[in-house]
């Protein structure tokens, strides 16, 4: 179970619940090896894109061992603890040739726990690795391996940082991406010219005890939608305390934040299964271009894109959201007869506090874990 709690940003869940660990049983490929075994200098994911033996080895990893406390300290025990470096920005450009070019933006933040805590309880600092050293390896593995998706390139960092340091005994990796998009002149893709477009923020976290396989968290924020028709506000309690009044058509804007669980990290293309989330965000949202989709509530749209995602992506076992509303309230505007005519439909009051929040987690009822 991770030590890391709180303090490290809720560890994998914008709600705090504790994620299911990733099973170690080895998978029997095609080939005849074993998931997670030797192949040549790699080992075998199963997704086409092997990371360096030297950085994926669970043989001979010990179990956590328990923190030493003298005499004098019985009446206390430190609980949740770790340190890192936060922020660490980085900018990979993929050269295809002299103007083709791929580019990747990301922030990653890297926590370790130490198997030792004499660092708090004593001073002693010769367990410690620098955060200058955590920050100059982000930099260095991507120049030696490349950077993939994020959550390929948290999973490569925590496989470092185990194999390396032989007492570091959990890791935790944050990955928030850049959201830049290639671009276009006259609808033909530039080569190697970018716009920054923020419509949606995407971030993985990536957690890994010793001797076990790490816990992998996908998840997208900020994503702020707004339809001006096809959703009510109707059959909620009516008592002393409500002021609204029921609505048949109302404007309904959110901004969605979403993370999901996966179960396996074997044969899962990451930036896919991103748009396909994001996807079936918008659609249960959004719905057909011409008609739309009805929302009879925020907590039935929410079900649904849930629904969507589990329905498409098997290797995710687990999603949870957030939709907070983001009210725009009608105007009466029936004093100002002499100034203006009709019933107003098109002049609205932002108000963004207070606002309500919906949220869920969708999981699959018979989950069976496996790497």
């Amino acid at each position: 179970m991770s030590k890391f709690g709180a303090l490290a940003d809720n560890s994998l869940s914008i709600m705090a619940k504790k994620s299911l660990c990733l099973n170690r049983q080895p998978e029997i490929l095609e080939d005849g090896n074993r998931r997670g075994q030797r192949k040549g200098n790699f080992s075998v994911l199963g997704n086409g894109r092997d990371i360096p033996e030297d950085l994926i080895r669970w043989e001979g990893l010990q179990p956590n061992p328990s923190a030493s406390r003298d005499d004098g300290r019985e009446k206390y025990e430190i609980g949740a603890y770790g340190y890192g470096k936060n922020n660490v920005k980085l900018l990979y450009v993929k050269r295809e040739d002299k103007y083709h070019h791929e580019i990747r933006e990301y922030e990653v933040d890297v926590h370790l726990r130490l198997g030792s805590q004499k660092d708090y309880l004593e001073g002693d600092n010769r367990d410690i690795i620098a955060t200058d050293s955590q920050k100059n390896t982000v930099y260095l593995l991507a120049k030696k391996y490349g950077v993939k998706s994020p959550e390929e390139f948290g999973i490569l960092l925590c496989a470092h940082f185990l194999y390396t340091y032989k007492h570091v005994e959990e890791v935790h990796i944050n990955v928030e991406e850049y959201p830049w998009m290639r671009h276009q002149v006259d609808g033909v893709p530039h080569n190697h010219a970018f716009l920054f477009n923020p419509t949606v923020t995407r971030y993985c976290q990536v957690t890994q005890l010793r001797n076990d396989s790490p816990r992998i968290r996908g998840g997208l924020k900020d994503l702020r939608v707004l339809k001006t028709t096809q959703s009510s506000f109707t059959d909620f309690i009516q008592d002393d305390y409500r002021t609204l009044p029921d609505a048949n058509d109302r404007i309904f804007s959110t901004i969605v934040t979403a993370s999901w669980d996966f179960s396996t990290a074997a044969g899962v293309d990451f930036d896919k299964v991103w748009q396909t989330v994001r996807n079936c965000i918008l659609e249960n949202f959004a719905g057909p271009p011409s008609t739309g989709i009805y929302s009879p509530s925020v907590q039935n749209t929410l079900y649904l894109a849930e629904k969507c995602v589990l329905d498409k992506i098997e290797q995710i076992y687990s999603i949870e959201m957030r939709m907070p509303n983001k009210h725009y309230f009608d105007l009466d505007l029936s004093k100002f007869s002499k100034i203006v005519d009709g019933e107003n439909k098109e002049v609205y009051l932002p108000a963004d506090k207070p606002s309500g929040i919906i949220y869920a987690q969708l999981n699959r009822k018979d989950i069976t874990s496996r790497l």
